[in-house]
């Protein structure tokens, strides 16, 4: 029976050590996918707004210490743009919003994918807690037969935040 508890508490610690920071990680930079492409989708909308204006554009641009200046661009048909890495390309309005297609196509298949791996990381903390026997649940006079199994959550039964 010791070997029994004493083998429980070893996979109890490998979800909790392992699996469960795991999940978090890939949470964290899903999360920050999911940052990126409210970036991206906001950036595109202004450069649709950009792209319909006709003449110069009127701004005010933050010099630090949110302290703003009025500024003019007399012709905001070319901006640049991040590419990452501390690299900027200077690109046309519509060669940029054809960067941002392309850039969002790349985050969302970066988001489904971690999607995935947070599903199997979930699998696999289910099946661990699965795993272990549960409780003798006749003899705590629930009047819940033997055989039967328990709701998700109930007496060793794995509830996990998120899953459907």
């Amino acid at each position: 029976m010791a070997a029994a508890a004493e083998k429980a508490q070893r996979y109890e610690a490998f979800v909790s050590d392992v699996l469960q920071r795991d999940l978090r990680r890939v949470q964290e930079q899903r999360e920050a996918v999911f940052e990126q492409q409210a970036q991206v989708l906001q950036l595109r909308s202004a450069l649709a707004r950009l792209q319909d204006a006709a003449g110069p554009l009127h701004t005010q641009v933050d010099l630090g210490c949110n302290f703003f200046v009025n500024a003019e661009v007399p012709d905001p048909q070319r901006v640049f743009v991040a590419l990452g890495f501390g690299f900027f390309a200077e690109l046309t309005l519509p060669e940029a919003l054809r960067h941002l297609e392309r850039r969002s196509s790349l985050l969302q298949r970066l988001s489904d994918s971690l999607t995935r791996d947070g599903a199997k990381i979930r699998a696999h903390i289910r099946l661990v807690l699965e795993g272990f026997p549960r409780p003798d649940v006749t003899s705590l006079g629930l009047g819940i037969p033997r055989g039967e199994s328990l709701p998700p959550g109930e007496f060793g039964g794995s509830q996990i935040r998120g899953n459907p």
